[in-house]
């Protein structure tokens, strides 16, 4: 099951309490980056090379694919994607894959922030948010 399956089987059951859907998922990332593990080293080398050197990364480090995606608060996530074996690397596969990975991650801490604002919206008054304590 992916998570369109999953959001069509909610719907259909008429589930329809407060939850985080795809939707809102995809429309709290700002911005997406990707990056193979070879461009990093070849990036962090370059700042060390004089000029002329080059940089030749081992070429298993271009089979490791990484995605940041940075939300629209400015937090961010990664995701990752590596292949076995190289005759059957695909950047664009790879870069799916990623992205997938670093969508899961977003999941636990949309979920926590919800329930976060249900459970402030719950409290009758603000001293049960200090454990029921009034300090006054």
């Amino acid at each position: 099951m992916n998570d369109k399956t999953i959001e069509q089987e909610i719907q259909a059951k008429g589930l329809t309490a407060p939850r985080i859907t795809p939707a809102d998922l995809q429309a709290n990332i700002a911005s997406v980056h990707y990056f193979t593990a070879g461009d990093g080293y070849a990036g962090a080398g370059s700042l060390t090379v004089e000029e002329g050197g080059t940089i030749t990364p081992p070429d298993q480090l271009d089979l490791l694919t990484f995605c940041v995606l940075i939300l629209r608060n400015g937090f961010t996530v990664t995701g990752e994607s590596a292949c076995a074996s190289p005759e059957n690397f695909n950047a664009e596969i790879g870069r799916k894959i990623a992205r997938q990975n670093a969508e899961q991650k977003i999941w636990p801490l949309m979920g926590y922030e919800l329930k976060e604002r249900l459970f402030q919206q719950a409290l009758p008054d603000q001293g049960v948010a200090n454990g029921g304590v009034s300090h006054d």
